[in-house]
This record gives structure tokens, C-alpha cells and sequence, in this order.
């Protein structure tokens, strides 16, 4: 679900319509003005009322309007993926296989899975402008190992989600190998200071949220890289065993920093 973001709009149905099928894909738009592109033919689409409050409950809002639809989804489909649209979920180019061979071989008692959080940033020491006309990993090489993106976004019963997709509201959720959830939405300094300036995001305290992703991009342009291989395994093993005592259904990495290079072999995935 999503308001005024074609930017990355364009490169989700293309990643999930080449992955799942474009008539697999559910698209909504927040508000009633909202024009839908010309590149969403073939997705279901709809328009739903935007209702103007805060950041906390539009999130509510939005994943309660976002559960129902999973839920009546489920008498089509097996697997429900929810994400938002700055966020795509990526098996291992290693293992040559499909996003929906990979999950139908899953195996876990959980409800939902999930796919480690990556925290792509914008390095700025080393990479430019954002071109969205080229993947994005072939452009972006630094991302933050995140708790907050290894979200419970596969769901395998009609359990509803969390504000954000970051659990579920029933159930623990499982962190799966080789499978990753790759963030965007720092990918790009100069978009989130245009997200900044725009007086509506503001005036929904969005401010705090930005900063947030701003702090990313200075991580990862000041923080020495580990290597992808040694550091990933081990941060997989301890966000799936450390829950915080105040969400025991959502992981936690003792509030540590860690900053990765992506492997070359990630680069054309998205």
C-alpha cells in the first residue's frame, strides 16, 4: 500500500510481476486521488479513502486494511508476501532458484517467515545519485544488518500482521536461510531531503522517521564494512534466538551497528 511513490512503484512490480506473475499482485493506493500508472496493467489495483493522521495510526490503519486483504487471499493461495514498497525480498542468486520455489521448500512450524533485514544505504564517499532507470545494486554496494527489516513478511496462515509488517500478532516468525529483505528507502540522500520538504509527510510526523533513514546513510559511509560471509550467518543465528523481553515475536541484535558489503552476485537481483 502506498502513497505517492512511483519512484519505487515501478521497480516492485517489476521485481515480484517477473517473480510471481503481475495477476498475482496486489497493489493499493492510499487516497482517492491517486493515479495508477500505466505500468500496473495487469496487478489488482484499487484506491482506498486517504484519512489524514499520524504516523502511528496511518501504520495501524493501513496494516489492519492490509491483514484483511491477506486474509481473504488466503482461499486463492498458499503463501501471502506482504511488504512495503521500498522493500524486496531476495533468495540467494547462489542457489539458482525462483522466489516461489525457494519458500514452497520451506520447512517451519512458524506462521510467518521472513528474510534477514538488509538496510541498503547510500555510501556517499563511493556512489552518486540514485538512477532508477539501472538495478539498484549495481549502483548501491553498503547496507546496515537490520533487525527492524527482517520482518515477518511471508505469512502461511491468515494471521494478521503488526504495524509495518514487523510481526505478526499471533505466533512467532522464523528468519530463513539464504533468504534476504533487501530496503531501499536509503538508498537515495537527495530523495529523502525532498521527503523532507513536503509539507503534508510533515505535517504527519514524518520528520523523526526520515532522520532515521538519514542516520543509514552516514553509517554506511563512515563505518568500516565486515564481509557479507562471515557476518550474515551469524547475525541470521542471534536475531533468531534474542527477542527484547517488551516484543518477545520480534528480533534483536544486542543494538549492534553492523555494516556489510553486498556480494557482487546480488547486483542485477534488483
Amino acid at each position: 500500500m502506498l502513497r505517492n511513490d512511483e519512484f519505487f512503484l515501478r521497480k516492485w512490480v517489476k521485481y515480484y510481476g517477473e517473480q510471481l506473475g503481475k495477476e498475482n499482485l496486489y497493489v493499493f493506493f492510499d487516497g482517492l486521488d491517486q493515479v495508477i500508472p500505466d505500468f500496473c496493467e495487469g496487478v489488482h489495483t484499487m484506491a482506498v479513502e486517504h484519512v489524514s493522521c499520524s504516523v502511528h495510526e496511518g501504520d495501524r490503519r493501513r496494516i489492519d486494511f492490509l491483514s484483511e486483504q491477506a486474509r481473504q487471499l488466503f482461499s486463492r493461495y498458499d503463501l501471502i508476501i506482504g511488504t512495503d514498497v521500498d522493500e524486496f525480498l531476495v533468495v540467494d542468486p547462489q542457489l539458482g532458484v525462483s522466489l516461489p520455489e525457494f519458500l514452497s521448500s520451506v520447512k517451519t512450524s512458524c506462521p510467518s517467515i521472513s528474510g534477514l533485514g538488509v538496510d541498503v544505504g547510500q555510501n556517499l564517499r563511493e556512489e552518486g545519485v540514485i538512477d532508477a532507470s539501472q538495478s539498484f545494486l549495481s549502483q548501491r554496494r553498503y547496507a546496515k544488518l537490520s533487525t527492524r527489516y527482517s520482518k515477518a513478511t511471508v505469512l502461511r496462515a491468515p494471521v494478521a500482521w503488526g504495524s509495518g509488517f514487523h510481526r505478526t500478532r499471533k505466533g512467532n516468525f522464523h528468519i530463513v536461510k539464504d533468504l534476504y529483505l533487501f530496503h531501499f528507502g536509503c538508498v537515495d540522500l537527495e530523495r529523502i531531503k525532498a521527503k523532507m520538504g513536503d509539507g503534508g509527510l510533515v505535517s504527519e510526523g514524518w520528520s523523526k522517521h526520515l532522520a532515521k533513514r538519514a542516520g543509514t546513510i552516514k553509517l554506511v559511509s563512515e563505518k568500516k564494512a565486515s564481509v557479507w560471509e562471515k557476518t550474515v550467518p551469524l547475525a541470521r543465528r542471534i536475531q533468531n534466538i534474542v527477542r527484547p523481553p517488551y516484543a518477545w515475536n520480534k528480533p534483536a541484535m544486542f543494538e549492534a551497528k553492523v555494516v556489510v558489503k553486498i556480494p557482487e552476485r546480488f547486483k542485477d537481483t534488483i
